[in-house]
């Protein structure tokens, strides 16, 4: 398969690419992002109930540490009565936008070939 791309296969880029995919690996830490993308600042509660459709409690409470751990997402705790958590994405994580949504092309374009297969 030959490309107009011209990609540097370079040991440099190919442990920077492992290190993109480990971040955002698994199946929900697009979700999320994409999440707060659409919504702003959310509380863990809602992202739970409203955002991220089918994800349990510890689950998404791993990814969001993970996430946070990798400068992605900031966590507020905030003095309200109960305590709540919210969650923000950071400058940093504002540069997977392009690559969210270069996933969410080649998604529709992939489901439209397979539906039309």
């Amino acid at each position: 398969m030959k490309t107009d791309v011209c990609i540097d296969t370079s040991n440099e880029n190919m442990r920077a690419l492992r290190d993109a995919l480990e971040l955002l690996s698994g199946k929900w830490k697009f979700c999320i992002l994409l999440s707060l993308y659409m919504h702003g600042t959310q509380r863990f509660k809602d992202l739970l109930a409203n955002s991220v459709g089918g994800i349990t409690p510890k689950v998404l409470s791993k990814e969001l540490q993970d996430l946070e751990d990798n400068l992605l997402v900031t966590r507020t705790v905030n003095n309200t009565k109960p305590v709540t958590v919210s969650y923000t994405l950071t400058e940093h994580a504002i540069e997977t936008q392009p690559v969210i949504n270069a996933l969410i092309a080649f998604g529709v374009k992939h489901r439209t070939k397979i539906k039309s297969k």
